[in-house]
């Protein structure tokens, strides 16, 4: 390992080198600072959980949406925002304003400030977050989710360039293996940070790393920006904060995140003074698959789903409306966890699967990832589904395929946990969605929905199949999906003002220490309220990464 000093010296010291920590660091070397940034991480880790990422971005009222026939407006937006939030503290006051501040950006400035850095937009934008229910309750009215040329690496580079090339002026200096114990503050202020130099590792990015220490380190600086994440990474930490309102934690979850998002400098910014808020909330996936090929300890991937699969709890009862798939994510969570049991089930067809199930994650999208047109066309167009679905399909162990109804189901039986299934309710669960397809006229609400979701021109031509019987021999096999609760984001955090300042429990800021991205809950310590719109993580570290990092360089 390179020998470094244990003391170091900068305008402004950057604690993570995630999204929110590049944004960061890069307005305060525009704005002619000296930055250092640190992470506990090896450099191959650079860019953090972004790096990771489907790079959906929120956009209101953007030339893709008008291009689609999508009529949306600040109005809306904010209408869907505060309806999905439902705000209810006194502590939600500055979570208030930053979500307000957020929507003017992303109805604003926020694409053309992409577009200057070189990123670009997918056509076709996504319907996440559906709703189902009323006009000021959950979820998008429209389709907003745009999605990154590139996905989360098409996000980070632009930031990354200007970090390193920074670097290489001598303007900026990156530290890895750095792990942060304790912010230094002199007479109420921070100054700096300390804590230990890491053993070099060179394990690929997101396989868990050691924690041996080999020294210490002490970093001095006008203004620390805590940008360090979540708990996703600590199921432990996460169970802790886990609310009542969302039922029980569950005993079996999937990792959404990398191990190193520990939520670690959590502890740390509160023993310098920082207010901590809104714990309580945050957002995990109900639609978690087991990887079949992992990079850190119980991997999972999310299914990003159309909305025709039937969803069956792990009994074999059918959701209640409006929770179908990729409507309305925690209220699914919510009366999944009171069902007593920690997994659920798509039941489907491959003809479903083909057109309508999409895997988060930018290796998981080689297409996108990789700018590859020609392979985008084959993928998404072509006849069968993209080459990482079909590989769960043949490797995945929460997947049953078979060519008929009760060969699958005792198929979904034999599974882990399997036991619990009633075969008969499912199966006229089956049978019955089945009639009402077969009809021009319904009175099942999932029916009606796709068909008037096929009115929009993205769904009809890449997301939700035409509706057809899940037992048509030429929409087959049936595959049912084994579906597990898949950790996520944190939605509180430090409690900060506009500028990104932490704020002390009395609500006054704290001289020196600012944060950011999800340490922040993406804003305030939780913009996004109870619940997310989708597409808003990664903007949320933009944002207030921004915000941080102009404000820190004052």
């Amino acid at each position: 390992m390179t020998a470094l000093p244990r003391t170091s010296a900068s305008d402004v010291l950057v604690i993570g080198w995630g999204l929110a920590g590049l944004v960061a660091a890069a307005e305060a070397r525009a704005a002619g600072r000296r930055v250092t940034i640190i992470d506990q991480e090896p450099r191959q880790n650079l860019g953090g959980q972004a790096w990771w990422s489907f790079g959906g971005l929120f956009l209101v009222d953007s030339p893709e949406q008008r291009r689609m026939g999508i009529r949306d407006s600040l109005e809306l937006a904010r209408q869907d925002w505060f309806g999905n939030a439902g705000f209810d503290r006194p502590e939600d006051a500055w979570p208030r304003r930053w979500a307000e501040a957020y929507l003017q950006f992303a109805a604003g400035e926020k694409r053309a400030w992409l577009r200057e850095r070189g990123v670009g937009f997918f056509p076709v934008v996504g319907w996440a977050e559906r709703g189902g229910g009323s006009a000021t309750g959950p979820g998008n009215s429209v389709p907003r989710f745009h999605i990154t040329w590139g996905t989360g690496p098409g996000i980070l580079n632009p930031f990354v360039a200007m970090v390193e090339a920074a670097e290489a002026e001598g303007r900026a200096t990156i530290l890895p293996r750095h792990r942060v114990t304790d912010l230094v503050v002199e007479d109420g202020a921070v100054v700096g940070a300390r804590g230990i130099v890491l053993a070099d590792t060179h394990a690929p990015r997101g396989v868990p790393t050691s924690r041996d220490r080999v020294t210490d380190f002490e970093v001095r600086a006008d203004a620390v920006i805590v940008a360090s994440g979540g708990i996703g990474g600590d199921h432990d930490l996460v169970r802790a904060f886990w609310p009542d309102r969302l039922g029980t934690p569950p005993e079996r979850m999937l990792t959404g995140v990398p191990a190193y998002v520990d939520g670690s400098m959590q502890a740390v910014a509160r023993a310098a003074g920082a207010d901590l808020i809104n714990g309580d909330r945050m957002w995990h996936y109900v639609e978690g698959i087991e990887n079949w090929d992992p990079v850190w300890p119980g991997h999972g991937i999310r299914i990003l789903p159309g909305p025709s699969s039937l969803w069956l709890d792990a009994t074999g009862a059918r959701l209640p409306v409006p929770l179908y798939p990729g409507f309305d994510t925690l209220g699914t969570l919510a009366h999944l966890r009171r069902t007593g049991h920690d997994h659920s089930w798509f039941v489907t067809s491959l003809k479903i699967v083909e057109k309508e199930f999409a895997l988060s994650g930018s290796e998981q999208n080689p297409d996108l990832t990789g700018k590859d047109l020609g392979l985008l066309l084959r993928s998404r167009l072509a006849k069968g589904p993209t080459g990482p679905v079909r590989a769960f399909l043949e490797e995945g162990a929460d997947f049953v395929v078979e060519d008929d109804l009760e060969t699958l189901l005792a198929g979904m039986r034999a599974r882990p946990g399997g036991d619990v299934l009633d075969v008969d309710r499912a199966r006229e669960e089956v049978i019955a969605r089945d009639r009402e397809i077969e009809n021009e006229f319904t009175k099942d609400g999932q029916v009606a929905m796709l068909r008037s979701m096929r009115r929009y021109r993205g769904d009809r031509l890449i997301r939700t199949a035409p509706p057809h019987r899940l037992q048509d021999p030429a929409a087959g096999p049936m595959v049912a999906v084994k579906l597990h609760v898949l950790t996520r984001k944190s939605l509180g955090g430090i409690h900060t003002d506009l500028d990104g300042r932490a704020l002390d429990p009395s609500g006054s800021p704290i001289p020196g220490l600012f944060a950011a991205g999800e340490a922040s809950g993406f804003g305030g310590g939780g913009m996004h309220g109870y619940r997310a719109l989708e597409g808003t993580f990664l903007g949320g570290c933009l944002f207030s990464g921004r915000q941080a990092g102009r404000a820190a360089s004052r």
